[in-house]
């Protein structure tokens, strides 16, 4: 994975040729979009300027020139009527007259209206002299018509006939081809002016036509130049953020010519660098281990191939800081650290001198264990490579006023040749192998298959000693124990064993070490407290005199239950608690001997016997023995072997005896296998023995065959 971070700065815009278009988005989109809604305003005025244009040409249309043509047309039917008015008034007689004259006047009274405001109204020349020329035929006519009507007021109505037809009509004839005239004109202007309109309405759909179009090329133009500005480099940072998402960190994102883009890219460049440089962090953090700037587990495991089989080397070294968890509670944390640290460099120092293990790694796993992959033919320059370790290690480390020696255990493990392990096999064998170093309080040990198999044998164990105790799988075996002045069985040991139905017999050095470790112990006692009511429940009537010994865990002494269930089975099975006898480790009693001490107080007064087993090979419980209610010692059996030949074993053992009696207290003596060792024990006072001599542990036939030999003893003594 590329991880180097690229560079912040971003490459100068390419150059372009042609009209130069601002860098800023903003401003490209305010330009064009300014000038579309600029061609729509002109658009918009051009079209209201022709609109009120066309406005004021209907109104002037409607207002005037319309007006106008129909005063001219009017003063043509006004005029047209005169004419008929006279003859009708030549005709009529006279009383008839007066309606006429007053229509006749009122005619002329509109001619002379109508040419009044003709006057006022043409502004065009021809027409003005039109109607000047009007005028003088209306005063002609007028004259005429004066002169008429005197003749027919006169009754000389052929004289009027003859002013009518020369004078008269001339003058009407040119007052209405005037008016003719007028109304040509105005409908001609009219139709002008209506041409105009439409000629002014074709080139305003032109201007808008053309507007519209340049708005659309324009709208075109701006989309195109918006494409090329944001969808392609929006394309160009989308293959930028893909390949940062690929982690290719080292090609910088491409400059457009588009400054808002460009700072997105910027943005997007800082960003890649920043990233970059965390991954740097966090893949450090993943893979090295900030206490000692060792590469860690993780780091190990990585460099594998996806099989798990590393090509870096086929043994594995495993060493661990013996101690340190007393250090960092003695001494505290600091201190430990600093121990780790100080061994991370001297380890990496012997491992770069040696050139025979130049391509080793060297890891940290936790706390104080360290790891070693290397690449090695035979076993011997492993071993060697440990042994310049420890030599690295001898030194002491000066932590302020305290000065803390190093102390290593080595694991090792190694493929077997042609069959390449993966390294975590080898890292679960150099485990073992470390387990086993430090069991046996060895500096190192190479890692066996028996080993394995022995720790396999373990992860189902737990669960098969639950079924034991449920199933039936268990059994309680006696060993009697013997008066040493009588010869007499004055009672016996309750023994658990194990048949277990695939494995067979497991012993019970095996497994009640481990029951111990667990906390399953607990069911084995409970069981064997069981087992052992039920026996001396069988005695009671049959062999009152014998007492039967149940070992207690160290477990056990501290469940404050423990009494409350002693109690309740005693109970149960209705026995004599003087014939039941808790045998206590001595070395268990001193883990916490408050809480035991109290524990066996009230065990004592429930009236149960209490023993103190393996005595002689614990430190500290002759000052408690004092305060301790028990009523029997037991002597160890490392003290019983070839006792008759270890004059000063005998003086000690003596000694213990004295002690107990002085305190009331039964002394037994556990492991009496010949008859020397038992004459010699007789002879030194000690009460009771227990060993191969008096009789083996018994089970099944053989202990009711024992029984029997009691039953047949105490018939014949009878």
């Amino acid at each position: 994975m590329n991880t180097t971070p690229a560079s912040p700065a971003h490459p100068p815009a390419p150059r372009r040729t042609g009209i130069a278009w601002p860098r800023r988005l903003s401003w490209r989109l305010a330009l064009g979009f300014g000038s579309l809604v600029g061609l729509m305003l002109l658009a918009l005025a051009l079209a209201s300027l022709q609109i009120r244009a066309m406005t004021e040409l209907t109104e002037r249309f409607a207002t005037q020139d319309m007006q106008r043509l129909l005063r001219v047309q009017s003063l043509s039917l006004t005029t047209e009527g005169i004419g008929n008015a006279l003859l009708h008034l030549m005709n009529a007689p006279r009383e008839q007259r007066v309606p006429v004259y007053a229509d006749v006047d009122d005619r002329n009274r509109r001619i002379d209206g109508i040419i009044e405001s003709l006057t006022n109204n043409l502004d065009e020349l021809t027409q003005v002299q039109t109607l000047r020329r009007l005028n003088e035929a209306r005063v002609a006519y007028h004259e005429a018509f004066i002169a008429t009507v005197d003749e027919i007021e006169g009754d000389d109505t052929q004289a009027a006939l003859r002013i009518y037809r020369e004078k008269v009509m001339p003058a009407l004839e040119q007052v209405l081809m005037e008016s003719n005239m007028l109304i040509n004109r105005e409908r001609e202007r009219v139709e002008q002016q209506m041409d105009s309109t439409q000629a002014r309405l074709e080139q305003l759909a032109i201007w808008v036509a053309a507007l519209s179009l340049l708005a659309v090329g324009l709208g075109v133009a701006l989309a195109l130049g918006t494409t090329r500005s944001v969808v392609s480099p929006l394309a160009q940072l989308e293959a930028a953020a893909l390949r940062i998402a690929a982690g290719d960190y080292l090609q910088p994102v491409l400059a457009t010519s588009t400054e808002e883009i460009d700072r997105v890219g910027q943005a997007l460049t800082a960003m890649t660098g920043a990233i970059a440089a965390r991954e740097q962090e966090i893949e450090r953090l993943a893979f090295r281990d900030p206490l000692s700037d060792l590469p860690n587990r993780t780091f190990l495991l990585k460099q594998c191939d996806d099989r798990g089989v590393s090509t870096m080397g086929n043994a594995f070294m495993l060493f661990d800081l013996a101690r340190l968890k007393t250090v960092n509670e003695t001494l505290g944390f600091a201190i430990g650290d600093t121990l780790i640290g100080e061994l991370a460099q001297r380890a990496r120092a012997a491992v770069q001198a040696s050139p025979a293990h130049s391509g080793a790694l060297l890891v940290h796993l936790s706390g104080g264990k360290f790891a070693l992959l290397l690449a090695a033919s035979t076993r011997a320059p492993v071993e060697a490579l440990c042994q310049q370790l420890m030599d690295a290690a001898a030194q002491p480390v000066q932590c302020g006023e305290h000065s803390v020696d190093l102390s290593l255990a080595f694991g090792l493990a190694d493929s077997p040749i042609g069959e390449p392990l993966a390294v975590i096999t080898l890292m679960r064998n150099a485990e073992v192998a470390l387990s086993v170093a430090k069991q046996a309080t060895q500096s190192l040990a190479w890692y066996n298959p028996a080993q394995e198999a022995a720790r396999l044998s373990h992860l189902g164990l737990l669960s098969d000693l639950r079924a034991a105790v449920t199933g039936s799988q268990l059994q309680m075996w006696l060993q009697p124990k013997f008066s040493l002045q009588t010869g007499l069985a004055v009672g016996a040991e309750a023994l658990v064993r194990w048949q277990h139905p695939k494995r067979g017999f497991i012993s019970p050095a095996e497994f009640v070490p481990f029951a111990e470790k667990t906390g399953a112990i607990t069911l084995i006692t409970d069981w064997m407290l069981a087992q052992a009511m039920q026996t001396l429940a069988q005695w009671q009537h049959r062999h009152p005199e014998l007492s039967l010994s149940v070992n207690v865990s160290t477990r056990d002494l501290q469940d404050p239950t423990f009494c409350q269930r002693v109690k309740q089975l005693m109970q149960q099975h209705a026995i004599t608690p003087q014939q039941l006898r808790l045998e206590i480790v001595e070395s268990g009693l001193m883990q916490d001997a408050h809480t035991s001490i109290a524990l066996l107080h009230r065990l004592r007064e429930l009236g149960v016997q209490l023993s103190i087993d393996d005595f002689g090979t614990g430190y500290s419980s002759l000052a408690y023995l004092q305060q301790l209610p028990v009523t029997e010692l037991k002597i160890d059996r490392s003290f019983v072997t070839g006792i008759q030949d270890l004059p000063g074993t005998q003086r000690l053992v003596k000694t213990m005896i004295e002690m107990g009696h002085g305190m009331d207290l039964l002394v037994t003596a556990e492991g009496i296998e010949t008859l020397a060792e038992r004459d010699t024990l007789k002879a030194l006072g000690c009460d009771v023995m227990q060993g191969y001599f008096g009789s083996r542990p018994l089970h099944g036939d053989a202990l009711a065959a024992w029984f029997a030999g009691l039953e047949a003893a105490a018939s014949h003594q009878n």
